[in-house]
Formats: C-alpha cells, structure tokens, sequence
C-alpha cells in the first residue's frame, strides 16, 4: 500500500526516499497528512476571516481557530518538528531534515497557519535553532522553553532601512558594551513576527566591532526583550497591499536599548556564524513550503480549465494547446524542485548545513522563481478572478515573490553559486589538458598524427 503522502506529492518522488524514513517519521508523515486534510484545510478560509479588517484590531488578535488547531496538534504529537534530535539531542524530535521537508511541503499547501498550528512557523523555527544550537542554559530557560510551549513568538532583526542589505557586513546598527549592559541603536526594517502581540524577544544581528579588520568578524547577535524601552515597531511594511497581520514584517527602531550582557549570543563578533546556521535549514523549509504552495496552484488551475461551464471561443479552456502545455511544465517544474529540495534535504542531514552551502543556494533561488512562475500560469488560466480575493493566488504569489529577497536575493546566491563553480576551472583545465595526452597517444598508436 502506497503512503497516504502520495495523495499531495507523487508516487516516483516517495518511492525514491521511502527507504530513508523510520517507522516514526513515516507514522508522523502519515497523522500530518490526516490532520491537514482534516483540520487545517478545513480551517484555512475561517483563520483568514477572524483576522479583523480594522486596521489597528488585526494587530492586537490572536486567531482563536489556529489557537484550537495547536491543541490539537500538540495532542497528536505534531509539534516543533522541524527540529531534529540528531542535531538538537536535548529539545528536537527523532525526525531528520529530509523528513521535516517532506512534511514542510504538505504544510506550504496551507499558507503560514498551517506551520503555525504545529509551532513550525518563520521566524521562530530560525530564532529556536539558534537558541538551541547557540544559547547559554540561562537564555534556553527564559526564552527557547516557552517558544517550544508555543506561550510567546518572536521576531529576527537583521535587514535595515537606508543599508543595502543583502550583504550583510553593511549593516550598521550600533551593538556596544557599556559595563555590564549591551547598548543596541539601530534601524531594520522587514522584521518578521515583529507586529504579533504574543513577540516577547528579538534576536537583534548589528555591528560591535566594525574596526575588526575581519569584515566576518564585526557583527554579534543579541537578545532584546520587544518591551524593552527603546523598542520602537514604526509601522508594518506591506507586499503588493498585503500586511501579513498579525505577525507582519516591521519598521523597526533601537533607541538606546539597554539590555544585560548575558543577552549577547555565542560570543561577540560571532553574528555571521550565527546567520548561517540559521539560515541553512529554514531555507529547505520555506522552498518545500513553496512547493507545496504550487502545487496547490496547479490543482486549482486544472480545476478551472475543466470546469464545464467556462469556454472561450468555442472550446473548454483545457482544450487550448497554450492551457495543456502550461499544465504540463508546471507539473515538469515542481517534480524537479522537488528532487533539488530533497537532496539539498540529504544534504543538511549528512553534513549540516555548512556541509551543504551549494545545494542549499541552488534551491533557494531555484525554488521560489519555479513556485512564481506556476503560480501566474493559474493566474492567467483564472483571468481577473485569479487576482482578486476570491483565490489565493494573488496571496501565494506576494508571499512566494518576497521569498525571493528573504534570506538573500536571488543574486546573491547566483552569484555564490557561480563563484563556486568557477573554482573548479584550474582542474577542468587539468582534465582537459590530461585527456588531449591519451588522445594524441591514441592516434599516434593508430599511425595518425592528431589534429588539434
């Protein structure tokens, strides 16, 4: 009998990693599955309208229907799984990152409230790796227990307003010792989880030695409770007139904020140590999400196309050659995504996510572009219905086309891709040099002389 995961992925992509599943993460694999299909989808419209219209409302509400989905989540044991106990023994669960990918993946197809019924949702799963990974005892009882309790959320503060930063080392907020305090003076913006009223912490990246003549040694990480004096959420920024209440992405100003040393994670000037562990497996996660997320595009473009009351110009949508070739790339990209997710997946688990900085870059830029591009082709097979909020789509694509910038723009892991494969020129050149020996020596041996 086939996994009941088949239903949402494809046959040829489980077959292919079956193998690599325990009996507990197929068991697991197996209750997500029926709960999304019993309790998430059903729930998905209801969430979206308990979120006020008020403007100032929407940024005060917890949505009880996501609350009551978490219950029954934890009950079930579908919590907090994207942390794997091989790598975090004291808070994660026996499940690997090629098995929380597959999950991530039937998660995306429920937008943010699905990972956020199960304590999987950005930014906290970053800001918990760090916490466990990189946390003192002390800062592990204050903050990263009630986030695995799922008592409060918190924020990643790191892009900033007037700072070209997608590279990183210019980023300028102000991170200084004064005795036995820690000074933060800064202004970010795009600061996710920022706007929910349930944020108790941000983890505040800024520069504390910018003299050090390591550029990837001036930067730390630091603690800021969001009541702190000084925090400051200017305002939520918005993505094509989405605010993403109530998390929200965030104007936000450090005024002056003063916080105890022991807030300073790892070590000073460890802050780009920090952001890569960080960064690596999230990753994996929003491009599974982003999967699932097309995915759920092209079910609803074949929806339309074969809806037997709509035709144009004499024929059922699905009977134009432009339709049926749409369809069938989309299914194309997906079923490569994925492939390239899960091995970048395989990856993490063999080498962590340094190990696997390559496959990682690829799918991050990969990954979204695909999900866009299926995406607007349901757009288009919807026509003006696809851009209203009557669909999801218009949704899917502002959140997918921002997943283009967070956690580095597409050009930046283009270029690092790159850069890394051009490395590999002096011993292409060798091959190519070593081969064009045994080449003359194979005509020479025919009595032929080589040509060049």
């Amino acid at each position: 009998m086939s996994h009941p995961v088949v239903e949402f992925t494809s046959q040829s992509s489980w077959d292919l990693i079956e193998d690599k599943f325990t009996p507990f993460g197929k068991e697991t694999l197996a209750k997500l599955v029926q709960f999304f299909k019993d309790e998430i989808l059903p729930a998905q419209r209801l969430a979206h309208e308990q979120i006020p219209k008020d403007l100032e409302l929407r940024w005060k509400t917890v949505v009880p229907v996501i609350e009551e989905l978490k219950v029954k989540a934890r009950k079930l044991g579908l919590w907090n799984l994207f942390l794997s106990k091989a790598h975090y023994p004291k808070y994660g669960v026996p499940l690997s990152n090629l098995e929380y990918a597959v999950m991530a993946e039937i998660l995306g197809r429920g937008g943010h409230m699905a990972s956020e019924a199960l304590n999987c949702a950005a930014p906290d799963t970053g800001n918990m790796e760090v916490l466990a990974r990189y946390g003192t005892p002390e800062q592990q009882k204050q903050w990263l227990e009630p986030l695995l309790d799922g008592k409060i959320r918190s924020a990643f503060a790191m892009t900033e307003r007037f700072v070209a930063s997608s590279d990183a080392k210019n980023i300028k907020t102000s991170i200084r010792r004064e005795g036995n305090e820690i000074v933060i003076n800064g202004h970010k913006w795009w600061i996710s989880g920022a706007g929910d009223p349930r944020t108790k912490l941000h983890l505040v990246m800024g520069k504390s030695d910018p003299d050090n003549a390591d550029s990837y040694r001036q930067q730390s990480v630091v603690i800021v409770p969001a009541d702190a004096p000084g925090v400051k959420v200017i305002r939520p920024m918005e993505v094509f007139g989405y605010d993403d209440a109530p998390e929200g992405h965030c104007e936000v100003i450090y005024d002056n904020v003063r916080v105890p040393l022991s807030n300073l994670v790892l070590g000073w000037g460890r802050g780009f140590e920090i952001i890569q562990g960080r960064l690596g497996p999230g990753r994996i996660h929003h491009c599974m999400r982003s999967i699932g997320c097309a995915s759920v595009a092209l079910d609803l473009m074949i929806q339309r196309v074969t809806d037997p009351n709509r035709k144009t110009f004499g024929k059922f949508l699905y009977q134009h050659g432009t339709v049926i070739s749409e369809i069938a790339q989309s299914r194309a990209d997906i079923e490569a995504a994925r492939l390239l997710v899960l091995s970048a997946a395989v990856q993490i688990d063999k080498h962590m996510a340094k190990g696997a900085l390559k496959e990682i870059g690829i799918a991050k830029f990969v990954v979204p572009s695909m999900a866009c591009t299926v995406v607007d082709r349901a757009m288009q097979a919807f026509g003006a219905e696809g851009l209203s909020q009557d669909q999801p789509l218009a949704s899917a694509y502002a959140q997918l086309r921002t997943l283009r910038f967070a956690d580095g723009p597409d050009a930046v892991h283009l270029q690092q891709i790159g850069q890394r494969e051009l490395k590999r020129a002096p011993e292409l050149h060798r091959r190519a040099a070593e081969l064009k020996e045994k080449e003359k020596a194979v005509w020479e041996k025919a009595g032929m002389k080589a040509r060049l």
